[in-house]
């Protein structure tokens, strides 16, 4: 009870509040609605709140201060309140009343038609546990269940735990395909079961969800990633029948036998599916996708034992590599952004080389080290280690040696410049990167320590440079 206490006295609460007084002054019915209803008979302190009125957009639009409207087709009005205890604008979304047309493209209705009765509206909604609506000035803690409008049964799943779709599951599905995303993601996160009749729906038009676009299933992906149940919301998928259509090669690991001695656990989907299971709420989706495809490059580069090999094993020669440009060509279909592109790939790209850690040249390891959020490589390899034979040797000694100095120390200002070479007399060159990085590895490995010394050593290999010249003439 204590967060639903917290949830009433919020002032995203109290501002959701303030909008539902003043449009029943304007003499029209309000109620909250949806997703904050579900939280708060959950005792959950919901992210935001929405309000459902039977007060046409316009009148919305015109009854507040500050508004915008974001979905003019769909009733849908952005109420701006005064900023919160942080500083930050409250905003708090009001949608009219009203019953969908037609769906013509598995997402949006071609029309919608206003409506004065919050029964019809909650009747086109997704979910029975997110078609309620909630009284909000007559709640409280004591009147938790009893000022609820509940027309479809949500609070009987909400106590059974079971995600249903409201009405006829194979229509709503057909209206909006994301909604079978949604139910997966709902299902993992809240621990709750889907209705057979809804799982049914969702496997027969499993192949459908290629219409949604792929910026909204990134957007789903990664919050069950994300959410701390990442595990369950992949077998759900899996079990739906979604997973080959929207991560065929994540299906493909299905069955790809690993060495015993490295990976008791089983085949890689069911490490990957170890992984999952320790991405604990908040991670960084550049993590937890590097969690879901760091050995997605396994089921390519499969090998099984050959007869002429000295110690006889399956293994997966480069799948490092052959991973990460499957990853790069996962992540531009799902259209992420270029950063966070970069660096799931080189994540990746180098999980693997950490079992070479004590055995890298000191001006190998600092550049290892630096690697963009070295820290998240680390996490990757934990991840990695503990879901399988659970040897954290190289992790304690990567961490132990990367923590051990400030982290600029890993990068410090280079010695020498191009602007150096060019007063030695080179013109720019290939040859340039290569003088420049042996100079620069003499200085990681503390060979040399000043401008002078780094100038004396560039000295040094040019004349390597002319000799050998020289003897080839």
């Amino acid at each position: 009870m204590a967060r639903l206490r917290e949830a009433i006295q919020s002032t995203q609460f109290q501002a959701a509040a303030d909008v539902v007084v003043q449009l029943r002054r304007d003499g029209f019915q309000a109620y909250f609605a949806g997703g904050c209803v579900r939280d708060l008979l959950l005792g959950n302190v919901p992210k935001d709140y929405d309000v459902a009125t039977d007060a046409p957009p316009q009148k919305v639009l015109l009854g507040f201060p500050r508004t915008f409207g974001v979905g003019a087709h769909f009733g849908v009005v952005i109420v701006c309140s005064e900023r919160s205890a942080e500083g930050c604008e409250i905003r708090t979304e009001v949608a009219t009343f009203r019953d969908d047309g037609v769906y013509e493209d598995g997402r949006r209705p071609v029309e919608v038609t206003y409506s004065d009765s919050p029964e019809r509206d909650v009747a086109r909604r997704d979910f029975t546990i997110n078609g309620m609506m909630l009284d909000p000035l007559e709640f409280s803690e004591a009147t938790l269940q009893s000022k609820v409008l509940d027309f479809v049964n949500g609070r009987a799943d909400l106590e059974a735990k079971v995600i249903r779709a409201i009405g006829d599951p194979v229509r709503r599905f057909a209206e909006d395909k994301l909604r079978m995303l949604r139910a997966i993601r709902f299902a993992a996160r809240l621990g709750f079961t889907i209705d057979p009749l809804t799982m049914r729906a969702m496997q027969e038009q499993a192949a459908t969800v290629a219409q949604v676009s792929n910026e909204r299933v990134r957007e789903e992906l990664t919050k069950m990633l994300t959410e701390g149940h990442a595990k369950r919301a992949f077998e759900l998928l899996d079990e739906s029948g979604l997973l080959v259509h929207v991560l065929p090669e994540i299906t493909r690991m299905q069955g790809v036998e690993q060495p015993p001695e490295w990976h008791p656990e089983g085949d890689v989907w069911v490490h990957t599916l170890l992984l999952l299971d320790k991405l604990e709420v908040g991670t960084k989706p550049t993590l937890a996708w590097a969690a879901l495809l760091h050995d997605v490059g396994k089921p390519p580069c499969c090998r099984p034992p050959q007869p002429g090999d000295d110690k006889p094993r399956i293994r997966f020669n480069g799948h490092a590599e052959v991973g990460a440009t499957m990853t790069r060509a996962i992540l531009n279909r799902l259209r992420f952004s270029n950063e966070d592109t970069e660096q799931i790939v080189s994540l990746v790209a180098n999980h693997m080389r950490f079992g070479d850690v004590k055995q890298m040249r000191e001006s190998t390891l600092r550049r290892f080290f630096r690697l963009h959020d070295f820290p998240e490589h680390l996490a990757l390899h934990k991840l990695d280690c503990t879901s399988s034979h659970n040897l954290l040797g190289m992790y304690d000694y990567a961490s132990d040696r990367f923590y051990a100095v400030p982290e600029e120390h890993h990068t410090p200002s280079p010695l020498l410049s191009g602007r150096d070479l060019i007063d030695a007399g080179l013109r720019p060159s290939p040859r340039f990167k290569q003088l420049l990085q042996t100079i620069e590895d003499a200085q990681l490995e503390g060979a040399v320590t000043t401008h002078d010394e780094a100038l004396r050593m560039l000295h040094a290999l040019l004349s390597e440079d002319t000799a050998a010249a020289g003897t080839a003439g």
